[in-house]
């Protein structure tokens, strides 16, 4: 049995869709927790079984994790939260728990590079806390170690279409890996589907290449058929923008200090080796998912 989280979600979404394609072969059961099943599919509703509910909640868990063999792990954003801690290390406590209750096997989770890097990383750092959590109970646990997505451009879509231009809180000439969502979901989805790992490791997923989001503007430029330039924004715009729309200023600070870290090149500090390298390049993503983004 393998239990997905956050299966309605970017990286979720995907995950059961390789590893519901692998069932159609005879693989094993498949069974999902979704705080909404109305925004599952038809067709996904049919196949798999769904506990209803958050799995930040203790009996939604234990129920959910009985007879599990495998769990794909994501926290939800919680834009409103208190403490970033409280985003991942408290959300996956009651897991925790279940996971050691219930006998899990293996847990694939979505995490971030940064292992090693001294100081404060915002999400980063209570991304790798909660590895520290999971993996302090023993199961078996593969933390993706991931670098920022290519996926989180769509939320400049607007901005990329109507104005030709892009912002981010980091210098436009630093080279950094960057990977796309559906490659991240494949890593996953073959993990959970292989039962011969055992013991806690990372798994970085650096996409093929490092650029730089003047890189990224050129190629996006040549994509699209106009121009797109890259803006740098200061920090501390970034951060109070973020309170703007409704974020806390606890969030708000984190995802600041994240930024802050990048750019001294936090997600430069993972070497890049085959097995870490996966397929889906920036130009690729910009035909495939960007452009037809723009052009809606």
């Amino acid at each position: 049995m393998i239990v997905i989280t956050a299966p309605t979600g970017q990286i979720g979404r995907q995950v059961l869709d390789i590893v519901l394609a692998d069932s159609l072969g005879g693989g094993e059961p498949v069974r999902v927790i979704a705080r909404d099943p109305a925004r599952l599919s038809p067709r996904v509703r049919e196949r798999v079984e769904v506990v209803t509910g958050s799995h930040g909640d203790p009996d939604v868990v234990e129920a959910a994790f009985a007879g599990a063999d495998s769990v794909f792990w994501l926290v939800p954003p919680d834009p409103r939260a208190e403490r970033v801690e409280d985003v991942y290390v408290e959300f996956s406590r009651p897991a925790c728990e279940a996971f050691k209750r219930q006998g899990v096997e293996r847990v694939v989770g979505v995490s971030a590079l940064g292992r090693g890097v001294p100081g404060n990383a915002g999400l980063v750092s209570a991304s790798l806390a909660m590895d520290d959590l999971i993996a302090g109970t023993g199961v078996g646990y593969r933390a993706l170690t991931l670098p920022s997505f290519m996926d989180n451009l769509l939320r400049q879509v607007e901005a990329i279409k109507d104005q030709g231009v892009f912002f981010q809180p980091v210098a436009g000439d630093l080279k950094a890996p960057t990977c796309a969502t559906r490659d991240i979901a494949a890593v996953a989805a073959g993990l959970l589907l292989d039962h011969s790992w055992s013991g806690q490791g990372e798994v970085p997923v650096l996409g093929p290449e490092d650029l730089s989001f003047e890189d990224m503007a050129r190629i996006m430029s040549e994509v699209l058929g106009k121009p797109v330039r890259f803006q740098y924004v200061p920090v501390e715009s970034f951060r109070d923008s973020l309170t703007q729309r409704g974020m806390s200023e606890a969030m708000a600070q984190g995802m600041a200090d994240m930024a802050t870290a990048k750019d001294r090149g936090l997600d430069n500090a993972e070497p890049r080796t085959p097995g870490a390298t996966t397929p889906t390049t920036f130009r690729q993503w910009c035909e495939e998912i960007l452009k037809p983004a723009v052009l809606a």
